[in-house]
């Protein structure tokens, strides 16, 4: 039986709305020029790509169940690291990054980053039009941060997260994609990086910034958590 190129063509574009409605999830598995999970810590979704929706779970700290990695990344103060999505941000939300300074007689490859030892370094800003907001980190394959120049220097988790908003209408609907990698800073200063937050702790499932309607929206948007630290 043959198919009239008319029903052929309406059934493609049935096939391609239906693939395009797909969730499509996404890690950060590397830092450039290193390969995926060599500093980077493999979390729980590394091979779902999905996003964690329970911010009050230890998993939102480097949605890891206690896996590390084995190496480190050396990196200098004042300079730019750059994560790599896999497959590139499909969803519209905040990028925001955290650093953690390992405390003496451990290492970054050992330390879980429990307590009140993260501070922000960087939070993405929202465009607001006709009550729509949107980020510039949507559909990027890869994604930088530049280390605060002032930082002590020594071993570091940095971790990095990418809030997902477009079902946030309703409590945990927000998806928080996540990832920490082992870094090493270089010719840091003496700053004091403040505030210090934990994960989890930090975040409330009912934040203005995570339950949030960014298709009628009215207002500033501020991601959550707590101020960024700038050095």
């Amino acid at each position: 039986m043959k198919i009239s190129t008319a029903v052929a063509l309406s059934l493609a574009a049935e096939a391609a709305n239906a693939a395009a409605l797909q969730p499509r999830h996404y890690t950060f598995p590397a830092l450039s020029g290193t390969a995926d999970w060599a500093v980077v810590r493999q979390t729980v979704n590394f091979q779902s790509n999905a996003g964690l929706s329970d911010v009050t779970s230890p998993e939102i700290r480097c949605y890891t169940s206690g896996t590390k990695s084995a190496g480190t990344q050396a990196v200098a103060a004042g300079g730019s690291v750059t994560f790599k999505a896999s497959p590139n941000i499909f969803h519209p939300g905040p990028l925001q990054f955290y650093m953690a300074k390992v405390p003496a007689g451990q290492t970054a490859a050992t330390w879980d980053g429990s307590g009140n030892v993260w501070f922000k370094i960087y939070a993405e800003k929202a465009t607001a039009s006709g009550g729509q907001l949107s980020w510039a980190s949507l559909n990027k394959g890869t994604v930088s941060v530049t280390i605060p120049k002032n930082v002590p220097s020594g071993e570091y988790l940095l971790r990095i997260e990418h809030i997902a908003l477009h079902q946030a209408s309703n409590a945990n609907g927000a998806q928080f994609y996540i990832s920490c990698a082992q870094i090493n800073v270089s010719g840091g200063g003496s700053g004091s990086p403040s505030p210090l937050v934990s994960f989890p702790g930090a975040y409330s499932a009912t934040d203005p910034g995570i339950k949030v309607n960014i298709y009628n929206f009215a207002g500033t948007y501020t991601p959550p958590g707590p101020a960024v630290w700038s050095g």
